[in-house]
């Protein structure tokens, strides 16, 4: 069923893993989408493996406020009106245990991991305000519920994402905006199948279910907060862990 048919998806950080299951699982559902990253011939090439009524990818740096705002302006284009759905999904890491950790480490991932998760929401919202809709879907981590050691960045950034989210999703309501975030845990992706084995099986023994999520379990999640399915959600989190300290 094509729910998302007439709608325009951005996605950041949709050049590969998550985010370019993301894009694909939108585009299916007849979402136009365009992919944002900071690789810009990544996200060309993930543009033209998607299916659906059409898909463009250009780079983005989502530190870059004009940056940002050129994606969107690329939605507009291609959909004929601002941006029905927004997925702020860019993220890096620069794991090292707090003693250990540079200054420039824990800068990087906030500017990235926070910084442009706010700086996306809040162009995204202000375009949605047009139309009077919208659906804005921030990629957060368990890290950001738990806390995770040699993490003491990604942590703060991730549980950041949380705050923006329920702050945001305040703000906007009353225009049909609705702000929701997701937390994956441990989804089987190239970098978390690099990982040391003694750290896979240390994760995989803290999950309830027994095995690590797919990236399709975490877009289908999307979908729905992205849909009308969702349409009474706003300032909600939602835990994609296998029950992982639920």
């Amino acid at each position: 069923m094509a729910v998302l048919d007439g709608r325009t998806a951005v996605v950041t950080g949709g050049g590969q893993g998550i985010g370019l299951e993301i894009a694909r699982v939108l585009a299916e559902h007849g979402a136009k989408v365009v992919i944002g990253d900071v690789d810009g011939d990544l996200a060309e090439k993930a543009a033209g493996t998607l299916g659906g009524p059409g898909a463009v990818g250009m780079g983005c740096d989502v530190r870059r406020k004009d940056q940002v705002e050129a994606l969107l302006d690329a939605a507009a284009d291609l959909g004929g009106a601002p941006v029905d759905i927004m997925v702020n999904n860019a993220g890096i890491t620069r794991d090292a245990t707090m003693r250990k950790m540079t200054e420039d480490d824990f800068d990087a991932v906030i500017e990235v991991n926070l910084k442009g998760v706010w700086l996306g929401t809040q162009a995204a919202a202000a375009r949605m305000r047009e139309a009077g809709r919208g659906s804005i879907i921030n990629i957060s981590s368990l890290s950001g519920k738990v806390g995770m050691a040699g993490q003491t960045n990604y942590s703060a950034a991730k549980a950041g994402v949380v705050g923006i989210t329920k702050a945001a999703a305040k703000e906007v309501a009353f225009r049909g905006i609705r702000v929701n975030a997701v937390q994956p845990g441990l989804i089987r992706t190239a970098m978390t199948e690099a990982m040391p084995q003694k750290a896979w099986d240390q994760k995989m023994s803290e999950i309830p279910m027994g095995r690590p999520g797919e990236p399709r379990e975490v877009a289908t999640v999307v979908l729905f907060l992205a849909s009308d399915w969702s349409s009474y959600m706003t300032g909600t989190v939602q835990e994609i862990t296998g029950g992982r300290f639920m």
